[in-house]
């Protein structure tokens, strides 16, 4: 489920978020392919077959048989993909030359997504046309789903399986990824919104136990810091890719 986005060089990797896919990045995607040659990518469950096991190893496992095809890559990930991608070059520092840590953080147990779950399942889907998922999510968020969602006859839907976005997230509520964090040695970006999701100053902590990392927070973004920030996301990213040559 690689998506070839051009470009020419360094070998450059985008992975989305929960309930994202990689659509959600070609914002992005140009102004990248000034610094190597990117691929996009959709990971299990969100727009394809979602993994048997619902375990952050099963996608990280994935991750790696499409890391192998492209060989060692930078990786830019939000969310979901981020910590997939930490996890992936804690396994495999050979395929993984450089990270970028988009709003998201090791420890998250003690937090259910049992409300947010029952929210979704209480979306009036179908949306009868795009217009409907900007009004109802707002522009940002709802040009994110615009870029994942599934279009039919009747309008417009979730392109993968509540049951299976709940799972993935309750799993995180369940356990931590600090020793996966702890074991990455390719250089890092951090990169965190004023309104973060993540537990308070979990990422900052993330820096300080990697002192060669660069951290970035970012006033005024909440979670989709790509598109809600984009030129002070660009810049960020710009400047950790200058620092790679």
């Amino acid at each position: 489920m690689l998506y070839d986005e051009g470009g020419s060089g360094r070998s450059i990797l985008l992975l989305h978020g929960l309930m994202g896919s990689a659509a959600t990045w070609r914002r992005q995607v140009p102004w990248l392919r000034e610094f190597g040659h990117v691929h996009t990518y959709d990971a299990p469950g969100h727009r394809r077959p979602a993994p048997t096991e619902l375990t952050t190893e099963s996608f990280v496992d994935d991750l790696l048989e499409h890391l192998d095809r492209l060989g060692p890559s930078v990786l830019i990930g939000h969310s979901m993909g981020a910590l997939h991608g930490w996890c992936a070059a804690a396994q495999r520092p050979d395929l993984v030359t450089a990270l970028v840590v988009e709003d998201i953080a090791p420890d998250f147990r003690g937090r259910t997504a049992d409300d947010w779950a029952a929210m979704m399942r209480a979306w009036p889907q179908p949306f009868p046309d795009a217009d409907a998922v900007l009004a109802f999510f707002g522009n940002v968020a709802g040009q994110y789903f615009l870029d994942s969602f599934v279009r039919s006859d009747d309008g417009w839907r979730l392109h993968g399986d509540v049951d299976t976005f709940e799972a993935i997230s309750q799993e995180w509520g369940t356990r931590h990824f600090w020793d996966q964090w702890d074991a990455v040695d390719a250089p890092v970006l951090l990169i965190e919104g004023e309104h973060t999701i993540t537990p308070a100053g979990q990422m900052a902590r993330m820096h300080s136990r990697k002192p060669g990392s660069v951290y970035v927070r970012i006033e005024k973004a909440a979670h989709l810091i790509h598109d809600e920030a984009p030129e002070q996301y660009r810049m960020a990213v710009e400047e950790f890719l200058r620092t790679l040559r």
